[in-house]
């Protein structure tokens, strides 16, 4: 079994977008899937609900639920915002690895930086069992604002693992339960090639956890 944090204490930046699709891709290649949702609002659980009966089975847990029964290969947690102290260190003792999306404003920035102090001063961490990289989230490449999330991120000294364009198919795919790995290639090639580079990473990150 393998285990999957996305964390980020700042609301709002993607991490539900990661989780899901993450969740949509593992089990579109045959894997049992369990997405843990820990976040109130429960959006990775309704996503679920709105899955198709037809498309890959993922299964689901939240505070709110049974325990699942299931033996799955892979756990992704969507954590909520505001995530630190003991459940911040709970999720990451427990994680193989880490991804951390952030959004390119100077709010998403400021909050991130915080966090990902905190993030450094996990042992799990610091003694490198778990790892940690990021993920930059709807980013536009002409803007200045994508300059600067990319300045930052270089300077964090995290492994930068992608840029994921701010696409109305990812709008689209969380209405319907779906990921971008269940729909028509041709809609989606350019961001599953975005997706290339965080899949190998988990993959890599992971391998001795089989």
């Amino acid at each position: 079994m393998r285990n999957i944090l996305i964390a980020n204490s700042k609301g709002g930046s993607g991490k539900t977008t990661i989780a899901t699709n993450l969740a949509g891709y593992f089990a579109s290649i045959g894997e049992r899937v369990l997405l843990s949702d820990l976040d109130r609002q429960l959006s990775s659980t309704h996503w679920v609900q709105r899955r198709a009966a037809e498309l890959p089975i993922i299964h689901t847990s939240n505070p709110r639920s049974k325990p699942s029964s299931i033996d799955p290969d892979w756990i992704i947690t969507d954590s909520p915002a505001g995530f630190r102290e003991e459940k911040l260190s709970d999720a990451v003792k427990q994680a193989d690895c880490v991804i951390v999306p952030i959004q390119p404003s100077a709010f998403d920035i400021g909050a991130t930086t915080d966090f990902l102090n905190l993030l450094a001063e996990e042992k799990a961490i610091r003694k490198n069992k778990t790892f940690v990289a990021l993920v930059g989230m709807r980013v536009n490449s002409r803007t200045n604002a994508a300059a600067t999330l990319a300045e930052f991120m270089e300077q964090t000294g995290f492994p930068i693992l992608t840029y994921l364009r701010n696409a109305q198919v990812y709008a689209t795919a969380a209405e319907l339960g779906a990921s971008l790995f269940d729909m028509r290639p041709s809609l989606v090639a350019q961001d599953i090639e975005q997706w290339a580079p965080l899949l190998d990473w988990v993959n890599e990150t992971t391998a001795n956890e089989r």
